[in-house]
């Protein structure tokens, strides 16, 4: 398949996703059952943001044009990937990386986010079997040329020691920030709640810490908050927000709350699902956007004159996870 063949496939993959045939319902239908945490809901959103924010032509075009890739590589490299699972279709990102490359994608899915990716590669194959030598699942990454690895800070470790030899990209935990200024519309901080809540906050582009000038008023963001109430009657969330409520109690820690999300004033960036850390500030607000920005730890910084409030789930097809370019790296090895 050559460069043009690949984006046109991808595109159509787009379209498909942006339907509702009736492969493509029972394929989301499955996945929310395997995994709790995957509500129709938020496979609806993860789709819909693929969908729209990389799979059409024009945008697969443009995104390739600077990279100059060879409409067939010389070499073809196996590339095996090891996705994620926290959010749908994490892991989809680095597929689309590889197989516009021309490169072999070798998959090792998360027990809790194949059924998704599955059935889209299957549908790629469909509809041009030559697609299936350039895309493959397995379940021990062995014989490959190149490997992309994304996990927790612990895997991370082991991700080195067997792929380090070979090229790679391995990943490890990240979360997002926000920066208030206290100025913030209703509306703002509308959109400010998307970036805590989706996903029940398990992506790495959700915020799990607020900074916030001294003296800040948290009432209006609480009951702007609100609008997520609903996911208290999630059990698995319930019971994150049961536990951590608990802990609180019993430490006789301050906190504040509303029915859906604790805020807890902690150092740390990363916070427990059903928790939102905050701390205090002083100076500009821009000297401390560059801080976080230069910190290894952060995948985004969310607020104004930084990523918009409401964008940190909405990555363009350029946003690489961890700030390196995955179809560079991709294009060296061929």
């Amino acid at each position: 398949m050559n460069l043009q063949e690949r984006i046109v496939l991808m595109a159509r993959l787009g379209d498909y996703m942006r339907g509702n045939e009736p492969e493509w319902e029972a394929a989301r239908e499955r996945a929310a059952l395997t995994n709790n945490w995957f509500t129709p809901e938020f496979i609806q959103l993860a789709t819909t943001a693929i969908a729209d924010g990389f799979l059409t032509k024009d945008t697969l075009e443009q995104w390739t044009a600077p990279y100059h890739l060879p409409d067939v590589p010389t070499f073809v490299r196996k590339v095996g990937i090891v996705m994620a699972g926290n959010i749908p279709l994490v892991g989809f990102h680095d597929l689309l990386c590889v197989f516009i490359s021309g490169h072999h994608a070798v998959i090792k899915p998360s027990s809790r986010d194949e059924v998704l990716i599955r059935h889209l590669a299957g549908k790629l194959i469909d509809w041009d079997p030559r697609a299936g030598n350039l895309i493959s699942f397995a379940e021990l990454l062995k014989g490959c040329d190149a490997y992309i690895a994304t996990g927790s800070n612990n895997s991370a470790g082991y991700f080195d020691y067997y792929f380090g030899k070979y090229p790679h990209l391995i990943r490890r935990n990240r979360t997002s920030v926000a920066i208030l200024t206290g100025d913030e519309t209703p509306e703002e901080l509308d959109r400010l709640a998307d970036d805590v809540y989706l996903y029940f906050g398990l992506g790495c582009r959700n915020v799990t810490k607020l900074y916030v000038p001294e003296g800040y008023n948290f009432e209006p963001l609480l009951r702007r908050f609100d609008k997520y109430n609903y996911l208290g009657d999630h059990h698995k969330y319930k019971n994150n927000y049961d536990y951590n409520l608990a802990l609180h109690l019993l430490n006789k820690k301050p906190y504040m709350s509303n029915e859906a999300l604790l805020l807890v004033e902690e150092e740390a960036i990363f916070s427990p699902i059903s928790q939102l850390n905050f701390g205090y500030y002083s100076g500009e607000p821009a000297v401390l956007a560059a801080q976080l920005t230069g910190n290894a730890q952060v995948q985004c910084v969310v607020g104004k004159n930084n990523i918009p409030f409401g964008q940190a789930q909405q990555p363009g097809i350029t946003d690489y996870a961890d700030g390196e370019d995955t179809l560079a790296f991709l294009k060296t090895l061929a």
